[in-house]
């Protein structure tokens, strides 16, 4: 019998209770992320080649300190890790270089209008980290389960917004690789600006999850 545990410092848990008293929310439940991404996968699913049946996903998580692999065989988690890498490290590259505040960096990086050297000198190898680090996590998986390969890579994470990273990761890993969008096939309300949503799904793959959780 194969047994996911999930632990956590009770530290973790208050931080996060914390920023939702902050927010003047209350919370009810405490979602383990892992469980939270397998609910969100099964919306992801249906837009994969071939669909998922049988198949063996990595969904990549690149926050913005952490990066987490979350391993689904026939819709189910069977493997996570947590590796220290993030898009805060491609903020701090904006900041060095261009001589901005964290704020102003971060902006920069999602609106654009930064100088012609940003691309070749700060994104590309960033990109080329981005990379290396999700081989590097497949290669652990690999070495410790029954598993040789996957079938796809879902990217997820901020940073999965970068362009043409899914088609670099592609090309590099020889692995079918495609960027998350869980409200691909949800009908949106009036009041949601349809391209902000579709920038910001794939760092919403978690909270997604949490939405659809059941609260009985």
């Amino acid at each position: 019998m194969d047994v996911l545990l999930a632990a956590s410092r009770s530290e973790n848990v208050d931080v996060r209770v914390a920023a939702a008293d902050l927010g003047g929310l209350t919370p009810k439940i405490i979602d383990v992320e892992a469980y939270a991404m397998e609910t969100t996968f099964s919306l992801i699913a249906p837009q994969l080649p071939n669909g998922s049946e049988g198949m063996t996903v990595a969904v990549f998580d690149v926050g913005a300190t952490m990066t987490t692999l979350s391993v689904l065989h026939d819709l189910k988690t069977i493997y996570t890790r947590e590796a220290v890498f993030g898009g805060k490290q491609l903020t701090e590259e904006i900041q060095r270089r261009y001589g901005l505040s964290y704020e102003e960096a971060g902006m920069a990086k999602k609106q654009g209008g930064l100088p012609d050297t940003y691309i070749p000198e700060v994104l590309d190898p960033f990109k080329e980290a981005m990379t290396q680090q999700i081989s590097r996590s497949l290669q652990f998986f690999f070495s410790s389960s029954q598993f040789s390969s996957v079938d796809h890579i879902v990217l997820a994470g901020g940073s999965a917004s970068i362009p043409d990273i899914d088609q670099m990761i592609e090309e590099r890993l020889s692995i079918s690789t495609s960027i998350a969008n869980p409200f691909a096939n949800m009908t949106l309300s009036s009041k949601i600006k349809a391209q902000v949503l579709s920038n910001d799904a794939p760092a919403l793959m978690i909270v997604c999850g949490l939405a659809l959780r059941s609260f009985d």
